[in-house]
C-alpha cells in the first residue's frame, strides 16, 4: 500500500514537474471591443503575451481573419516570465455594421498550441456618429504638387467640415518641417460649416 502511494505521488510530481519547466503562452484578455468605429478608420489594440511556463516560448506564426486585420508581435521567442506586446490593427475601409474578426497563434506551447483572439465593434457611417460631438470631415487628406522649381512656392487648399453636432474647436495645427506651413481660415466652425 505504502509503495503504491510513493509510486503516485512519484508520477503526480513529474507530471507537475513536466507541465512547470514546458512553456505556456498567456494572453490577458483574449478579447477586445473597439466600440463604434467611424468607416474608413484605423483602430488598433495591444494585447500582452506572456510565458508562463519554465521553457523558451516560440511563437511560429499568427494569423488573421481577414487582410482587413493585421497581427504582428514585438517577439517571437520568449523566455521564462517574459512577455512581449502584440498589437493587431483593424482598417474598417469598405467595411459596415458590427465586426467580429479573429487572431490565431501558433506556439511551441504543447497544452495549448493554438490560441485564438477576439476584436469586435461597429462601423458605423460618418453620418451615423453621435451630433452630440464635433466631427473634423476631410473630402480629401492627400494632394501632389508634382514638379516643383526650386526657389518656387506652392499652396494648396484642403477643405474640411464640421459634421458632428457641436462647435468645432481647432486648437493647434503642425507641419512635419519648417519649410511648410499651415493656417485654417477659421479656429472655430458651427456644425455643417466648413473650413480650409
Amino acid at each position: 500500500m505504502i509503495k503504491r502511494i510513493l509510486v503516485l505521488a512519484f508520477f503526480l510530481s513529474s507530471l507537475i514537474l513536466a507541465q512547470l519547466v514546458q512553456p505556456r503562452l498567456l494572453v490577458q484578455p483574449t478579447t477586445h471591443d473597439f466600440g463604434n468605429i467611424k468607416q474608413g478608420e484605423v483602430v488598433s489594440y495591444t494585447f500582452i503575451l506572456t510565458n508562463g511556463g519554465g521553457d523558451l516560448l516560440k511563437i511560429s506564426n499568427v494569423t488573421a481573419t481577414c487582410g482587413c486585420t493585421v497581427a504582428k508581435p514585438e517577439k517571437d521567442e520568449l523566455i521564462p516570465g517574459e512577455s512581449t506586446n502584440l498589437k493587431v490593427t483593424f482598417n474598417s475601409t469598405g467595411r459596415y455594421g458590427k465586426q467580429t474578426k479573429t487572431v490565431k497563434i501558433f506556439s511551441n506551447d504543447p497544452e495549448n498550441p493554438e490560441v485564438r483572439l477576439t476584436i469586435t465593434g461597429i462601423v458605423v457611417l460618418v453620418d451615423e456618429v453621435s451630433e452630440s460631438r464635433p466631427l473634423i470631415h476631410f473630402s480629401e487628406t492627400q494632394h501632389n504638387f508634382g514638379k516643383v522649381n526650386e526657389g518656387n512656392i506652392v499652396e494648396y487648399s484642403f477643405v474640411f467640415k464640421n459634421a458632428g453636432g457641436s462647435t468645432l474647436n481647432i486648437k493647434d495645427v503642425r507641419t512635419s518641417c519648417g519649410c511648410t506651413a499651415a493656417l485654417v481660415s477659421k479656429d472655430n466652425l458651427a456644425p455643417g460649416e466648413e473650413g480650409t
